[in-house]
């Protein structure tokens, strides 16, 4: 099973006068410019996802949005309230079990939730946490035998936002 892990994009400032719920807190105009630069670059990377999973979280639900409508829109996005910022580890697994015989899932949500979470699937087992810099739209590729393992996982890879907005720059080579 591949897990794909996105941080949502840019968005509003907690402090802003606009913002009344932080549940609510959406993706500010330079997140949205950048999330579908960096949709755009998803896009390239041509990953058939099986599943587009989010927190319900407006900033990450708006994300994956964008996400989704770059990649043609024929992939479902279901939002699972396990990926909120506050959840725990134990319930988004088990909601991940659901998932287990897709090959490419990919998991829309916030820091440091998405980390810990990324930090079990290669460790196998709940510990220190590994130090990631997950930047706002950032993406990963991590590989796991189960989500339920104790096996550790394989980080395939792991691309800044910039690096994504690059790609989704670079022309069509076919």
């Amino acid at each position: 099973m591949n897990l794909y892990f996105m941080r949502h994009g840019i968005a509003l400032a907690r402090d802003d006068p606009s913002v009344i719920d932080d549940d609510e807190r959406p993706l500010s105009k330079k997140g949205v410019k950048r999330t579908r630069g960096i949709a755009k670059g998803i896009r390239r990377l041509d990953i058939p996802f099986d599943a587009l999973l989010t927190s319900p979280l407006a900033r990450a639900r708006q994300t994956v949005d964008i996400v989704a409508a770059a990649l043609g829109g024929e992939t479902r996005v279901e939002e699972i309230s396990s990926l909120k910022p506050d959840s725990s580890l134990a319930q988004l697994l088990a909601d991940l079990s659901r998932y287990q015989e897709h090959n490419h899932v990919l998991l829309v949500g916030h820091e440091p939730f998405l980390s810990e979470v990324l930090s079990f699937v290669l460790a196998g087992e709940v510990g220190p946490r590994i130090q990631l810099e997950f930047k706002k739209g950032a993406l990963c590729r991590a590989e796991t035998d189960s989500v339920l393992s104790p096996q550790p996982g394989r980080l395939h890879w792991f691309l800044t936002p910039k690096q994504l907005r690059l790609l989704g720059k670079q022309p069509r080579i076919c």
